[in-house]
Order: structure tokens, then C-alpha cells, then sequence
């Protein structure tokens, strides 16, 4: 975040990668296409003021283990360096392998040179359509270690569309709390219902006030002005398109998205 208050809210804009090499729904394009259709949404973001971009892989299918296939990581590091090289140092890039490969993303940001990865479950276990996510965030320290990756930032899933706590009754604050002292940098919380992210939001504040928290997405026009007060960053994608999924992001949207964000009341966002 360089370069920005501590206080600021920061936008992210989140863009979903087509199918990439070594998956099952790859279409044939080759990297630097991919790269292409890419950065031109990124351009989109640095021209409307936001403060940087998540690289999200969106591949139809994926494993549910910490684990993905040599060409997608090969393909998402070739990507992810090239787009790292073409924006301003104070603009953060970030990378996302779903489901959950957290160490290949820690690998492919360290090394292309990006500031932070998402996780999409760092404690706990969770379900999803692949079956059960299980992180080893043992594991996942032990190779963060290994790769001297503490300069890439963890932003890890809590109450999202990614992750439910399986198993107890715990709630989001504390889940928050134990993937803070997992190595967390951050977390995520948002789900498509906003009343219920906005109750989240106010429960993780009350109860765990010093944990950065970045909303996990499904913000809009909307209900921006009810999410954004309760959070320090946040992921904004159909917001910044023409609300597709492989939709690109318009600078003009972003503009206009970003400045009335940047319009609410500074003091509110921390509770």
C-alpha cells in the first residue's frame, strides 16, 4: 500500500482469469493473450484511481488440496510478472490460485514480484463443490518461511462464499483471531447478502477491532455506502465492469466507483 495513509480505504479491483494452461477448460489461448485481455482491465484500474488488482484464477474446476498443475502456476507467474512490470510501483498486485493452492500463490507472488495473495481458507476446514478444503497453515508458514515470503501479505478468507468454519460454533471474530495468529495479515468477510455481511462486519469490529478486515466482494453502488465504512480495503469487480464475470473494467466506471467511495466518512471504518 505504498504510499497511502494507514486510515485510507484501499480498492482493489478483482479480475477473474479465463481458464489458463494445464486446465481442464483452457481454450487454447496462449499466455501473453491471456496477459493481454488481463491488463487491459488492470489499465481500467490504474486509470480510475484504484490501488490495485487481484489476479483471480477462474479455471471451472480445481483441487480442493493446496496444490495446482506446473503449467497453471507456470501460466499465472508469466501473467502475473508481466502485468507487475507494466504498473506503478505504487499500484499492488495480488494472485489468487483457487481453490485453496496458497503455497503455489505465495511461490508465484514472491517471485513476480506481487504484494499479497488471498486465501481462500487458511484455519478450520470448509466445504465446497471440489469437496473439503483442508489448509495445513503449518505447512503453509513453513513454506512462507522457506520462500522468505513475509513481504507478501496473506489476506485470508473468514465468512465468505469460499469459507464457512465447519465444525463449531465459533463465530466470525474468533475465526478471524485464529487466522490472524495463524499468520494472517488480513481478513476477508462478504457474501452476497448484505445484510448479513454488513452484521458480520459490525460483529468482527466490535469484538476483534485490530484486525484489518477487506471486504470480500459483492460490493455494488447499492450497498457500497453500508459495507465500505465497516472495512479498510476491499475487492470490487462487477462494480467496475459491465457486470459480467470475464466482463472488462471500464476506467471510467472505476472513476466513478472509486471517487464516491473515497467520499464516505473516514471515520467510520474503523468502527
Amino acid at each position: 500500500m505504498s504510499g497511502k495513509r494507514q486510515d485510507d480505504l484501499v480498492l482493489y479491483g478483482l479480475v477473474h482469469l479465463p481458464p489458463l494452461p494445464g486446465t481442464p477448460f483452457h481454450k487454447g489461448d496462449s499466455v501473453r493473450q491471456l496477459t493481454e485481455q488481463a491488463f487491459r482491465s488492470v489499465a481500467a484500474l490504474v486509470a480510475g484511481g484504484a490501488d490495485g488488482v487481484l489476479l483471480q484464477t477462474s479455471d471451472g474446476v480445481h483441487p480442493a488440496a493446496d496444490s495446482a498443475d506446473e503449467a497453471r502456476v507456470a501460466a499465472m507467474a508469466l501473467l502475473t510478472g508481466s502485468v507487475v512490470e507494466r504498473v506503478p510501483d505504487t499500484f499492488s498486485v495480488g494472485v489468487q490460485i483457487m481453490r485453496n493452492a496458497v503455497s503455489a500463490s505465495l511461490a508465484v507472488a514472491k517471485i513476480a514480484g506481487a504484494r499479497f495473495i488471498r486465501a481462500s481458507a487458511l484455519v478450520g476446514v470448509t466445504a465446497s463443490a471440489q469437496g473439503w478444503v483442508q489448509p495445513d497453515a503449518y505447512a503453509i508458514m513453513t513454506n512462507r518461511k522457506r520462500l522468505d515470503a513475509w513481504d507478501v501479505e496473506i489476506l485470508a478468507d473468514v465468512e465468505t462464499v469460499h469459507f464457512s468454519w465447519y465444525g463449531s460454533t465459533a463465530g466470525t471474530d474468533e475465526v478471524a483471531r485464529r487466522a490472524i495468529v495463524a499468520g494472517a495479515d488480513a481478513v476477508c468477510v462478504g457474501v452476497p447478502d448484505t445484510d448479513r455481511t454488513r452484521a458480520t462486519l459490525e460483529l468482527v469490529r466490535e469484538r476483534a477491532p485490530d484486525i484489518p478486515v477487506v471486504l470480500a466482494g459483492h460490493c455494488t453502488d447499492e450497498n457500497a455506502p453500508r459495507l465500505l465504512p465497516l472495512v479498510d480495503r476491499a475487492f470490487v469487480s462487477r462494480a467496475f465492469t459491465d457486470r459480467s464475470w470475464y466482463g472488462e473494467m471500464s476506467a471510467e466506471r472505476v472513476r466513478s466507483f472509486v471517487d464516491r467511495a473515497r467520499s464516505l466518512p473516514r471515520s467510520l471504518r474503523h468502527g
